[in-house]
């Protein structure tokens, strides 16, 4: 009975622990799921509900208001369709998304192992050079590419949106810190076979990171696809123009409808908030595979 006891009292002990720990997780989730939530209940409403108040907390499942925002149905406001070319947009996406992040890849790749593994004069100077990029911050940058770019006659094209985003200094840090981890009893067995850097690299030390990959490819992915200031700046056309941009469609001369914008939204971030919780696991695996922690 008294081990029973003492068994039942540490769990007593333990559940109480628990609960304040877990009140305040399940109120930080909160906090960061109403958003997308409150954009889910706006566009599922009318243009009256959301200038209600108190607000209406609940969605009111109009779900023509999707209908409406790909140009299926006419808009109740003005009785026109609206013209945005959606399968465009999400295409447009897709290819500066993906052709930013595999452009990172291999420059992380690269220039994370020689910063790791290759001797060269001055490697730790460049490298805090690199490292000072970061601090940077990306608007100071704007006025000197776009004329970069307007010399080179790229603007309106999808090589200005992939490659002023081609290196990363978060990927070359973490690949770094991945290659700096490998055992040294590799590098020098591939040399006894002969093996130079680019073999090594291409054969063995890439392959081995695949988790570190992985993570910087999702993180670029996502940025890509949430890009919108730079491709607002260097696209003039809807050939070019990447989703976030379309959503400025829902802009009329006179007013914005909220419940079309939100219900455009709603769909523009569905898909990369998809990939996210499906990748999550492998984004926290890929830190902690090189070797960094909070």
């Amino acid at each position: 009975m008294r081990l029973g006891s003492s068994v039942s009292a540490r769990l007593r002990v333990r559940i109480l622990e628990l609960v304040p720990r877990y009140a305040i997780l399940v109120l930080l989730a909160a906090l960061f799921v109403f958003p997308f939530y409150w954009m889910l209940v706006i566009s599922l409403g009318t243009l009256q509900s959301v200038f209600v108040f108190p607000p209406i907390l609940y969605p009111l499942w109009h779900w023509e208001n999707f209908a409406v925002a790909v140009g299926l149905q006419a808009d109740p406001q003005t009785g026109q369709f609206l013209q945005i070319p959606w399968p465009r947009y999400f295409l447009n996406t897709v290819i500066v998304a993906g052709g930013t992040t595999a452009l990172v890849l291999v420059t992380s790749v690269l220039a994370g192992y020689a910063f790791a593994s290759m001797p060269f004069p001055g490697k730790g100077v460049v490298f805090l050079v690199v490292l000072a990029v970061y601090m940077v911050p990306a608007e100071v940058t704007l006025v000197p590419n776009f004329i970069i770019l307007a010399n080179l006659h790229w603007i309106d094209s999808f090589q200005a949106q992939i490659v002023p985003f081609g290196a990363s200094v978060f990927g070359i840090f973490l690949m770094r810190q991945f290659f700096l981890g490998l055992p040294n009893d590799l590098w020098e067995a591939a040399q006894l076979d002969g093996t130079g850097h680019l073999r090594f690299l291409w054969s063995i030390a890439a392959p081995l990171a695949r988790a570190p990959m992985i993570t910087i490819a999702l993180f670029h992915f996502v940025a890509g696809w949430n890009a919108f200031l730079w491709p607002l700046i260097v696209t003039n056309s809807d050939a070019y123009r990447p989703v976030q941009v379309g959503l400025q469609n829902f802009s009329y001369a006179d007013a914005t409808n909220p419940v079309l914008h939100a219900a455009g939204s709603l769909m523009v971030t569905l898909p990369i908030l998809i990939i996210f919780l499906l990748a999550q696991r492998q984004i926290v695996g890929g830190i902690a595979a090189s070797g960094i922690r909070g």
